[in-house]
């Protein structure tokens, strides 16, 4: 679609944003069609900006304020305010051009409002509510814009594969987490394993600690195999939107090293990252290979 010069301008200010912050997946968006890159760069900023509310607000309160704002603005409560924001205005012309669900988009500011406190994830049920409503609601609305809708398998499929993402960024990020006092590991797990909060506050990895980081491990690769039974019948138009998913078990390999330390970050080299992602591209299934 044609769009005039500002609308242009907010969409590229959208993908200077993607490819600087969220790197994955901006390079997913190479393996997408060229007239669905602008609105997939619009998504994954608006993602972007309601990813980082937590550490750009600060306060709980002030995060509350931006995250209404970005659902009045998606709802259509002030649309003189969101035109003059690049990324409301380049999503409001990705919905109305792509008839995205609004309610998909505030299901996920809704569910992110849980990043903004330090109250304990109450279980694994929990958890994975969490990850629908952000992760796998991600990939379906992509899914969307590539022309994906209303296949059930594929529903199942975004499901797992949003789930076993998800699960996999939360133990990346554990440190940054456990740093600020922010527990995303359910508390069903914790009784489960006799983990104690105190011991992460002081950063002692224990066996009990360990045993609660495997098992959910284990959980995320039980998705990610679900979603690679699913993957074989799969449109071939959803797959760039499940691209970022193929970053996650490497991860999780590199957690599964008896002497890693959970409360430091790990970091896999960007070639490798983007040499998995275009494997991945090449062969589907590999997105999900542990």
């Amino acid at each position: 679609m044609l769009y005039d010069r500002r609308m242009q301008d907010a969409f590229a200010h959208c993908e200077a944003l993607v490819r600087a912050g969220d790197k994955d997946r901006f390079l997913a968006t190479l393996f997408a069609p060229a007239e669905h890159r602008d609105a997939l760069h619009a998504l994954y900023a608006f993602n972007l900006e309601i990813a980082r509310v937590r550490e750009i607000a600060r306060e709980p309160l002030a995060g509350e304020i931006r995250m209404q704002w970005w659902s009045d603005a998606i709802t259509g409560k002030d649309p003189g305010e969101a035109a003059a924001n690049p990324v409301a205005a380049a999503l409001l012309a990705t919905i109305a051009q792509e008839r995205l669900s609004p309610a998909g988009l505030t299901d996920l500011i809704d569910a992110r409002r849980f990043d903004l406190y330090n109250d304990p994830m109450p279980g694994v049920a929990e958890l994975e509510d969490y990850a629908c409503k952000t992760s796998s609601a991600l990939i379906a609305l992509a899914g969307n814009i590539l022309g994906s809708r209303g296949d059930a398998s594929v529903d199942r499929l975004v499901r797992h594969a949003g789930i076993g993402y998800a699960i996999a960024g939360l133990l990346k990020a554990f440190p940054v987490h456990a740093a600020r006092g922010q527990l995303f590991l359910p508390l069903d797990l914790f009784q489960r394993h006799g983990v104690r909060p105190e011991d992460i506050a002081a950063k002692r990895t224990t066996p009990e600690l360990r045993a609660l980081l495997a098992d959910m491990r284990g959980r995320a690769r039980e998705h990610l195999a679900r979603a690679r039974e699913l993957i074989e019948v799969a449109p071939e138009a959803v797959l760039p939107a499940l691209l970022p998913v193929a970053l996650a078990a490497p991860a999780l390999r590199r957690m599964d090293d008896p002497g890693h330390d959970p409360f430091a970050a790990i970091e896999i080299p960007q070639w490798r990252r983007q040499w998995r992602l275009l494997r991945a591209a090449r062969k589907p299934a590999l997105m999900f290979a542990g």
